[in-house]
């Protein structure tokens, strides 16, 4: 989908009341941001290539202000935006289903790099 398509809708669901001012303004800057020569926002300096979910997970990076153990969680709650103790819930809730959390969790500690100070 093209960038001009999407501002388009953005534009629409502004109008329509379902965006505020600021939210509309976000991710109008991420569109525009990840469409541009290197994002200044990445972490090592590339332009994620490919549609906005796998930009979204090129930019996962481990906390290191937000952490309990390994900053997995800090690292998601600051990706998407949600509260790092509603992560942190999510986990211990699927450690208990056979421990998937438990393997979800040592495999992003393993493989997602910490952020840069």
């Amino acid at each position: 989908m093209s960038d001009s398509i999407e501002l388009d809708k953005l534009a629409e669901l502004h109008q329509r009341g379902v965006l505020t001012a600021e939210e509309f303004a976000r991710a109008k800057e991420r569109l525009l941001g990840g469409a541009g020569p290197a994002s200044s926002g990445s972490a090592s300096g590339y332009r994620a290539t490919g549609n906005a979910a796998t930009g979204g997970i090129n930019e996962l990076r481990r906390s290191i202000d937000d952490r309990w153990i390994g900053g997995v969680c800090g690292g998601i709650a600051k990706l998407t935006g949600i509260e790092s103790w509603l992560c942190r819930l999510l986990l211990t809730v699927l450690a208990l289903f056979a421990g998937s959390g438990v393997l979800v969790y040592i495999l992003l500690w393993i493989f997602v790099p910490e952020q840069e100070a």
